[in-house]
This record gives structure tokens, sequence and C-alpha cells, in this order.
């Protein structure tokens, strides 16, 4: 997300009567987000980090370059990895919830991921890591595991891969789930909300799937 589609969304809460801020932080840079997550400290105490930065890649182990392995893993490994080692610390004294975004990628064989899979099956084996090793600071580490969403990443995704053909091709991806869509963003993010909110405090170390029956439907 850019800065400008940061600061609509911040927009957009203050208008619900909310506070939001943005700040821009490279998440693959540990001294970037150190010195974000001082400044985010400094306002208040840190009560829920939502790991969300991600890349996608297609491609096999063949296919895949060790640039675009490392790029991925960059991202959507080490990413998570900083953000969570910026916050424990601060959440120690007080508690809090960490909600990590992970993937049916991570869980299940899916045609060219390769790469993304692999840092996703990472992304559930951190989450139950750190739900472990802080119990004692009542500090929460779920994940959560959808299936396709329909963003504006797949729309590009279609414009640019399948042009002319768009309408085709994500009805055929939409049909991929038992419930015969996709997910909206609102639904990843009510899910999001209730995981990191009071109402689940009794649920840690848990991957949630969101996938319209894909794992355990499909067949």
């Amino acid at each position: 997300m850019s800065l400008k589609d940061s600061e609509g969304t911040c927009r957009q809460i203050g208008a619900a009567a909310g506070h939001a801020e943005a700040h821009v932080c490279d998440v693959t840079d540990q001294e970037q987000v150190i010195v974000t997550f001082q400044q985010l400290a400094a306002e208040g105490p840190i009560s829920i980090l939502v790991n969300n930065a991600g890349i996608s890649h297609v491609g096999t182990v063949e296919s895949t370059s060790e640039e675009d392995f490392d790029r991925v893993m960059q991202v959507n490994v080490k990413g998570f990895y900083n953000c969570a080692r910026a916050v424990v610390s601060q959440m120690k004294s007080s508690g809090g919830a960490i909600l990590n975004m992970a993937s049916i990628a991570g869980s299940s064989g899916l045609v060219d991921r390769f790469a993304y899979s692999v840092s996703k099956g990472a992304i559930l084996a951190m989450t139950y890591s750190v739900a472990r090793d802080y119990l004692a600071y009542n500090i929460r580490c779920n994940c959560i595991s959808p299936a396709r969403v329909h963003t504006p990443f797949v729309d590009g995704y279609l414009k640019n891969n399948y042009p002319g053909r768009e309408q085709e091709i994500f009805d055929k991806l939409s049909k991929a789930q038992p419930v015969g869509r996709m997910a909206e963003p609102e639904e990843v993010a009510a899910l999001a909300l209730f995981l990191c909110s009071d109402e689940a405090s009794f649920i840690t170390g848990v991957d949630y799937l969101l996938d319209g029956g894909f794992i355990n439907l499909r067949g």
C-alpha cells in the first residue's frame, strides 16, 4: 500500500470518529522497523500487530530464480519476523495480540506457487512458535489462511495476464472455492478484528482457514 492509499484509509477512519496515522516503513529493513515501532510506542502502548505485508510469485522450484526466492522470503518471512521482534518486547509488560496473514498455500499444494507456499508455511511455524514462547506474557499469536480474496491485485493480475479474458478467468478462479466465489476483503477484516479483540482472549496458536471450503470440501 502506498502512502497516498494509507492516508486515504486514515481519512476514512477519521470520518468514522477514529484516529489513525500513516507511517512508511520497509519491513525488510530491521532498523527501519525498529525506529518505526519506537515512534509508535512513544504515542502509547502497542497492543495489536497485524503482519500483512506480502508479495506473490508464480513458479515451480525449477523456474524460481534465487533472486525471486530471496525477494519473497525477505518480505513474506523476514518482514514478519522484523515486526514481531520489534513489538514483542514492548508487549511483554501489558500483553497483546499478534495476527499473521498466512495463506492456504502454506498448508496445501498449489500449482506454480513454490516460493510463495514456502514463505506461508514458514508463517504457520512462526505463529505457533511465538504463541508458545510468550504465553506467560499474555501475548496471543494467531494467523489467518485465506483462499483467493477479490482485491485490486486480482483485477490487475487478470488484466495483465489475461487481456480480453478477465471475466472468464475470474469466474474460473472463483469456482475453485467450493462455495463458488472468492472472499471479500471485508470478510478477512471481520475475522482479523475478532482475533485481535478481547472476545478472542482464549484463542492463541491457531491457524484460521478462511477458504470457502477449499481445504476440506474439495472433491
